[in-house]
Formats: structure tokens, sequence, C-alpha cells
């Protein structure tokens, strides 16, 4: 397949190549890097790199920053450019939805992966149509708020997703349900991902995960999903539903799943393993996702002190642990990383998580095992990586040409 640049056959063609990858850089790198930097990246010529920053300035799509601190007077001597580009102030927007069963946010977040919760409200509709409904109302109000800065919105939902629906959710009228529609009258712009697999791509570009060529990451709430990624791009299957990691049989279990088949991992693994060894599996079935994931919280830290919750907290470690080396052996990743309840049950239990990983992971690799790596974006992941679906998209000649083309004309000059 040829690059994008392969393809450019006219300086207009290739000018608006290089100027998605030089906001590419400057987005990937968190708005951290000099325009040195950046022309040493991206092997642009100095100049050319001055007017590609010049037309992205004069688009509103970055600014440019003074000189950060490190760099010397003799650098600025030898007539280097310092300045650092960075979002702009009326730059693009990327809306993204954290949609869970019991609740839902939204977040804004701008180029550079800078984000802010906007809003979180808990359920309050009956129905899981009714809520539905009232995030989608929430997230038009806060469209209309960004205007024409809004590039895309990104929704993170709690159910494997095929084809943009939702095709085992939490909950049953959510099944089937074309998420994009439900978001907008006109769906275009709205991109949908398992909010596990986000979890993991957020953590690939901005996280624990980031620089990892091929990382493999697991995400435990009420189930156990995730996804395996390779220069910080997930792996999502022939029809974006890849990643179901619970619905495999890791540890070797025999009991029926809500999912159809029976032995899956999360069974042993999940909310619903911690809280059937706890002794509390009658109560769990009847609660919400989060109070389910509260209760779990507690029976972890519960565990200190309480022999009960100590051994159902080993006895899910190890099968977290188990289940993991299996997905090593398969996958053969440099780090696996862990969010939602599997990284609480990491820091707490971790030598039982380790002893279990140890014992399943083929022999040749114990010595030296991919690292076990926690969450650095914590409950920011998800909305992150819906975030990151939005300028996946918005990053590319296309996604910028019909950005505020009013703006600035593009200055007439070399590009290439």
């Amino acid at each position: 397949m040829r690059h994008e640049q392969d393809r450019a056959t006219t300086s207009a063609e290739l000018r608006a190549h290089n100027l998605a990858r030089l906001l590419r850089a400057v987005h990937d790198g968190g708005g951290q890097r000099t325009r040195a930097q950046l022309t040493r990246q991206l092997n642009l010529a100095r100049g050319t790199a001055t007017v590609l920053v010049r037309e992205l300035a004069g688009r509103q799509l970055i600014e440019e920053l003074a000189s950060p601190a490190g760099v010397t007077a003799q650098q600025r001597a030898r007539g280097r450019p310092t300045g650092v580009p960075s979002a702009h102030p009326e730059g693009p927007v990327a809306l993204a939805v954290d949609l869970r069963d019991d609740s839902y946010s939204v977040a804004a977040f701008e180029l550079t992966g800078r984000g802010t919760v906007l809003d979180h409200r808990p359920r309050r509709a009956r129905s899981g149509s009714g809520m539905l409904a009232d995030a989608a109302a929430t997230l038009a109000a806060y469209r209309h708020d960004f205007g024409d800065r809004v590039v895309g919105v990104g929704v993170a939902v709690p159910s494997p997703v095929s084809d943009g629906r939702m095709v085992q959710p939490t909950l049953l009228d959510w099944h089937g349900i074309d998420v994009a529609a439900a978001f907008a009258p006109e769906p275009a712009g709205v991109l949908v991902g398992n909010d596990a697999t986000l979890a993991g791509l957020a953590e690939a570009r901005r996280g624990a995960l980031r620089g990892v060529s091929v990382a493999l990451h697991l995400h435990v709430a009420t189930g156990i999903g995730g996804v395996l990624l390779a220069g910080g791009r997930p792996i999502t299957g022939a029809s974006g539903a890849a990643g179901e990691f619970g619905h495999m049989p890791l540890t070797g279990g025999d009991e029926p799943c809500r999912c159809g088949s029976v032995g899956c991992w999360e069974l042993d693994a999940g909310t619903r393993g911690l809280l059937r060894r706890a002794g509390r599996s009658a109560r769990g079935d009847r609660m919400e996702t989060g109070d389910r994931m509260e209760e779990a919280g507690n029976i972890i830290a519960a565990a200190a002190g309480n022999p009960v919750c100590a051994a159902a907290l080993r006895d899910v470690a190890a099968a977290l642990g188990r289940g993991a080396g299996a997905l090593v052996n398969a996958h053969d990743p440099e780090a696996v990383g862990l969010s939602g309840l599997a990284a609480r049950v990491y820091q707490t239990a971790p030598a039982a998580v380790w002893s279990g990983y140890q014992s399943t992971l083929m022999r040749f690799r114990r010595a030296a095992p991919p690292p076990l790596v926690p969450s650095r974006l914590g409950d920011l992941a998800t909305v992150t990586g819906a975030a990151e679906l939005v300028f996946d998209e918005f990053l590319t000649p296309r996604g910028l040409g019909a950005w505020r083309e009013s703006v600035a004309a593009p200055p007439e000059a070399e590009s290439g």
C-alpha cells in the first residue's frame, strides 16, 4: 500500500499532506515540541516548516508559544526556531461521550490532548433509550456552545460494537442501537467505540503505554475487555468487535455466561467473580454497574482486615494474572496495560496477580515477561480515547481541508 505522500502529485497535494503531518506531530507531542524539533522529526526543510507553521496559525489551528524552558541562549544564537506550536485557543475541539448504563459524561478536548469534563450526570430515565435521549440532548447543547470549532464527536459505549451498533450491551433496550444515529440527526462526524478499546487507545497515545510498539490493554469492570495495539493503533477486527477477552475460557471454568458461552474469564476475574467469591453475588446481580463497581471496591478495601474479602481478592487476582499470561502467549506484546478494576486489583494484590501471570506464561517468557502497567489516565481514559478517534479522522488532508477555509488563504510558498 502506498503512503499518502506517494500519491501526492501536485504542490497543493504535497502541501496538504505536510500540513496534516505537522499538525499530527503537534497533537501527538502534546504541544511540547519546538518548531526545530518538529522540523527534524518530520525531515522538513526549515523554510518549509516556517511556511507550514504560518499557514496553520493563520487558519487558527495552532498558535506558536514562546521558547520553552531548557532552550539555551546558544541554540537561539544559532538561529534555530524555538517557538512551540500548540493548540490555538479558538481551534478545533473534539467532543467525547462516556456512556455507561448508570451515568454518562461529556468532555471537550483540544488539539494536543488537553481535555475538560464538561458534564457528568447519573441516569435519570427509567429506560436505556430514555438515557440515550438525555445524553444526546446534553451533547447537542455543548455542540451549539462550541459552534464551528467542533470537528467531531466520539462516543464510548459499554458493549461490543459491530458496524457502529451495540451488539451485547448491559441494558437490553440498547441492543442493536445505531449509536451515531442516536446521538445526532446527521450521524456523520459521530464515531463510536467500545469503552475498553478506547481506554487502551488513550493509554497508548497519552498514558502508560505511550511509545510501546505492540501493547495489550485490559480493562476490568463488570466484565473484561481490552485491545491489542500496534504502533498506537487498535486492532479492532473485521467488524470492530475485537477485544472481548473476558469471553474467552482462559481460566478453565464451566459456568454459563450471559454472553451465551461457558467458562468465560470474566466470571472468575471480573467484578461478578469478586462479588461471588465474597458471598455477595445475589446482591450484586440486582445492582447497576456503578454500584457493583463500588461494592467491588469495598471488598478490595476490606481485604486487609477481612479474611473472606482477602481470599476473594487473592482468587480474583490470580485469575486475572492467569488470563493475562495466556493472552501474552497469544499476542506477544511488549507490555500489558491495566485499567479499571484490573489496575486496582494489581496495585492491592500484586503478588497474587504476578503468581497467576507467571504460571501461564510459556517457559521462555518467564525470565523477562512483559511488564504489567497500571493506567495513568484513570477515569479519563475512556473519554480521552473517544476524542482520539475524532482527531484520527480530522488530522488528515481531507479533514483539514474542511476546517474554516475562509479564515486564511494559504500563503504562496513552496511546501515540499
